[in-house]
């Protein structure tokens, strides 16, 4: 079993991802629902994908420095990224997390 926190116990990339929306409001509804597919389909078994309500938690909000939203910032694997607005562009989504896939996927 790997001490890396990035990797699981296969030893494949393993992502944590963090997406701060504004409440249930048509725009967080679509970042949350696009997100969830892209993990699905692109990092399953290998991501968790936690969900920040900066209404409900105006604190890590705050202490993530999140002056927009929706914002996703993926924590890990390293270096710390973040996308600010809309999610609606996969391949942007994509590149901007540096999202691989497997070494047994296609590109």
């Amino acid at each position: 079993m790997s001490d890396d926190p990035a990797t699981d116990k296969t030893g494949e990339q393993r992502y944590v991802l963090r997406l701060y929306v504004t409440g249930s409001t048509p725009r967080s509804t679509r970042a949350i629902e696009t997100m969830r597919r892209i993990c699905e389909e692109r990092l399953a078994g290998r991501y968790v994908l936690e969900v920040v309500d900066i209404y409900q938690n105006p604190e890590a909000s705050r202490d993530a420095q999140i002056i927009a939203a929706p914002t996703l910032v993926k924590m890990l694997p390293e270096p710390l990224r973040r996308i600010i607005g809309d999610l609606s562009d996969e391949q942007r989504v994509l590149a901007s997390l540096d999202i691989q896939p497997r070494p047994n996927e296609a590109p």
